[in-house]
Parts: C-alpha cells; sequence; structure tokens
C-alpha cells in the first residue's frame, strides 16, 4: 500500500454516487435487452428471459412481466430473507423494467442472434457491473436464488444455474435450440464482462522475495517505490535456516521498477510474482 492517505469522499457525495451507479447500470441494462436480446429472441436467464419467452408466445410487453416478478420477488425478500436489500436494490428492481418500457421503441441494433446474444451479454454484464459497483442489486431471480438456497440447502451458485438452466431450457422448447445455445452464449459474455467491470484490466501484481540483503531490499521498495512492504518469517526447506520472505503487492506499471531495484540490490535474490485480480485498501481500490 502507499503510505501517502488518500482523501476519503464525504458520504453523502459517496451515497448519492451509489445511487447513480444504479440508475446508470439499470438503463444500459434495458437499452442492451431492448435493442440486442429482445429483438433476437435470447432469453438468457433471470427475469428478462422470462419476459421475452412471454413477449413471444402472448405478446405481452417485457416491461409489465419484469415489473410484475420483480416486485413480488423483492417483497419476499425482504420478508424472508431480513431488510439487508435495502432502497438501492429497490430502485433497481423498478426503474429497469421503466427504461425497458421507455426504450420500447428503440429499432433493433443486429437481426443476427450471434451478434445479438454476445453484444447483448456484454451490455447486460456492463449494466449489471455498473449496478453492482453501487452496492445493489436490479433484484429478479437472484432474489429466488436465495430464497431457494436458504430453504432447500443448495449451494446459491447452484440454485442460479438451475434457475437459468430452466430458463434457457424452456426458450429451447418455445424457440428452438439454437436460440438457446445462443442464449448460453449471452450468459457467459454477460458473467465475463460483469468480472471485467468489477476487478478492471489493471492486474497488480504480488511479489514474494527472498533476499540476503532483505533490509535493503525493504527500505528502497519503501522509500523508491513508496509501496508497503511485509515480513514473512519463513525457513528453508532443505537448510532449515530462517530466510525471511517480503511480501510486496504493486500495480502493474510498478512492476518492472521492483524487479530491477530487486535485481541491482541482490541478483541472487529469489522472487516469485503473481497476478492479483482485485486489491482492496490504502493506496488501491476502496472497498
Amino acid at each position: 500500500m502507499r503510505k501517502r492517505r488518500e482523501k476519503a469522499m464525504p458520504p453523502a457525495v459517496e451515497g448519492a454516487l451509489e445511487y447513480v451507479y444504479v440508475l446508470v447500470g439499470a438503463a444500459v441494462v434495458a437499452v442492451a435487452f431492448n435493442v440486442f436480446l429482445l429483438p433476437n429472441r435470447i432469453a438468457s436467464g433471470g427475469v428478462s428471459g422470462v419476459s421475452t419467452i412471454m413477449h413471444a408466445l402472448f405478446g405481452i410487453e417485457p416491461a409489465y412481466v419484469q415489473w410484475a416478478l420483480n416486485i413480488p420477488l423483492f417483497i419476499a425478500g425482504v420478508v424472508l430473507l431480513g431488510r439487508q436489500f435495502g432502497v438501492k436494490t429497490f430502485v433497481g428492481t423498478v426503474f429497469l423494467p421503466l427504461v425497458v418500457y421507455m426504450t420500447k421503441g428503440m429499432e433493433p441494433a443486429t437481426t443476427n442472434p450471434l451478434l445479438g446474444a454476445i453484444f447483448g451479454g456484454i451490455g447486460v454484464g456492463l449494466g449489471l457491473g455498473i449496478v453492482f459497483r453501487g452496492r445493489a442489486s436490479t433484484g429478479g431471480t437472484d432474489l429466488a436464488a436465495q430464497i431457494i438456497h436458504k430453504y432447500t440447502g443448495l449451494s446459491l451458485g447452484m440454485c442460479v444455474i438451475l434457475i437459468d438452466g430452466l430458463i434457457v431450457l424452456t426458450a429451447a422448447f418455445v424457440f428452438d435450440i439454437e436460440r438457446a445455445l445462443y442464449a448460453l452464449i449471452a450468459l457467459y459474455v454477460t458473467s465475463k464482462t460483469i468480472d471485467l467491470v468489477q476487478v478492471g484490466l489493471g492486474y497488480s501484481k504480488i511479489a514474494l522475495i527472498i533476499t540476503n540483503e532483505e533490509e535493503k531490499v525493504r527500505r528502497a521498495i519503501l522509500h523508491e517505490i513508496d509501496r508497503g512492504v511485509t515480513r514473512l518469517p519463513a525457513y528453508g526447506g532443505y537448510t532449515e535456516h530462517e530466510r525471511p520472505v517480503l511480501m510486496c503487492v504493486v500495480a502493474q506499471s510498478e512492476f518492472t521498477k521492483l524487479k530491477q531495484l530487486v535485481r541491482t540490490i541482490d541478483p541472487t535474490a529469489f522472487v516469485v510474482v503473481a497476478n492479483a485480480a482485485e486489491v482492496l485498501g490504502e493506496g488501491f481500490q476502496r472497498t
């Protein structure tokens, strides 16, 4: 971590920003649904997938289906699981179908189902990732999965897979197998895009350093790279001598400097480097 402290954002501003994340993210999901998924009849799980199927079968407006499912599921979640969902999740639950309704007249971006699945998945994943950064969700089948998880003992991941799998399987019967396969592509792209939004592209590096010049390396990291360093007690497996390990987390852009610094001080140092998908704390991302 950096020794220089970053100025914390005022709670009121941070709270307002989280609501902005929820509204913007829900809007992105809704637009992606209307211009990519719905026109190509791609029911990629969740309440939006159910609304796609209902629209194809009965011509019911997707926004109405989403409201009809989202709001009762939110209420059931509050009653059965507690009040931890909060106002932001309720805002996302109500606002997403509203934007779906408001943008229903938008022209399809493509009539190619493969492109619809890929870019629809990217759009939904981008929107959901933004909503999650606002510490909320858009409700829907995720709440249903949590309820099933609580009362059946099945893992949460398995509950989500069962619900989404059932929706995709239904799409295979209502439409055809090919559309169900496109839905699976959209689901996969959505999950990967959410990860990308949550973690970002800038992977940090974890360096584990074993050196005979421990004190010099420690001071160089602290003062020349301006990163914190942790000393871990360790022993050589063969010699059984004490060999402390220095652990340091640096940004991708700082790794080359760290490597050159260690090599200059101790050319015989043993360095193990790994990618850190996410780092929280001072000098890195705030929680």
